[in-house]
């Protein structure tokens, strides 16, 4: 892992290959290690930029005395790109589920950074009430007993149903991952997903081609809300992936990559 100081903080993050530029934005509560199968494959036509995002993996400096907001680590990322000397070369913006809700507040902030969009096992609207006292209580938890607590809430859902009984070694991969993660930077993070704004307005607004990839199985995200997603952005793709959940570059890689790689293929 590469360091770089911004905003207050050590960053850490993957820098591989060399090429147009991919920004990969992880999951949450996991880290730049989610990212693993898909920086194997591209790093050999681009330059493949994954961090792990403030207060996750090896980057600390999440707030102590607030929450994050979405807007926050979209400033990480700009200053991040800004850091390498990117701030003038169009990126493509890879975001699964809250490195989703990351990608809209980039756009919305930093559109003339964006070359395209892919947005993976994400939705546009904020939490609902319910969803919303569900992350609170995560964050009692987490304070009591730490990212066991993450592990509990989070794990069993962000696979399909199948893959969760089927692929141990995917499920301690996951659970090691999580485990790595500070309670603090946790927190802070539930936080910001529970009052994320709604992003569905900025969506007729997007200018820049836009891949939907989404596993057919998510538990957490229903594939039709990614349909409908997808279909009210201008110039938009969709790619279901088969035997996937809410992790479908984890789940079913070989299909994810590929319709990645055909999507970036025909950029311009």
């Amino acid at each position: 892992m590469h360091h770089v100081e911004i905003n207050g903080f050590r960053m850490a993050y993957r820098d591989e290959g060399s090429g147009p530029v991919v920004l990969l934005a992880h999951a949450f509560p996991l880290a730049a290690l989610m990212w693993n199968p898909q920086i194997e494959v591209l790093r050999y036509n681009y330059r493949v930029l994954a961090p792990d995002l403030r207060g996750f993996g090896q980057s600390k400096g999440a707030p102590l005395d607030r929450y994050a907001t979405v807007e926050e680590y979209a400033d990480d990322l700009a200053a991040f790109l800004q850091k390498l000397g990117l701030d003038r070369e169009k990126v493509v913006f890879i975001g699964l589920s809250m490195g989703g809700y990351i990608a809209f507040a980039f756009y919305r902030k930093y559109a003339q950074l964006v070359r395209a969009l892919v947005l993976c096992d994400t939705r546009s609207e904020p939490d609902t009430e319910q969803a919303r006292q569900n992350r609170f209580k995560l964050i009692e938890d987490l304070r009591e007993r730490g990212m066991e607590a993450a592990v509990e809430a989070n794990l069993p859902k962000l696979l399909s149903a199948e893959n969760y009984v089927q692929r141990e070694d995917l499920v301690a991969d996951l659970s090691r991952t999580i485990y790595l993660n500070d309670p603090a930077g946790t927190i802070a993070a539930t936080g910001a997903l529970a009052h994320r704004p709604d992003s569905t307005p900025l969506l007729a607004e997007i200018a820049v081609p836009t891949l939907v990839i989404h596993g057919k199985d998510d538990q957490l995200i229903p594939v039709e809300s990614a349909r409908q997603m997808a279909q009210a952005i201008p110039d938009w793709q969709l790619s279901v992936v088969p035997r996937a959940g809410h992790l479908s570059n984890l789940e079913n890689p070989v299909f994810f990559n590929q319709a990645l790689e055909t999507f970036l293929k025909e950029l311009k």
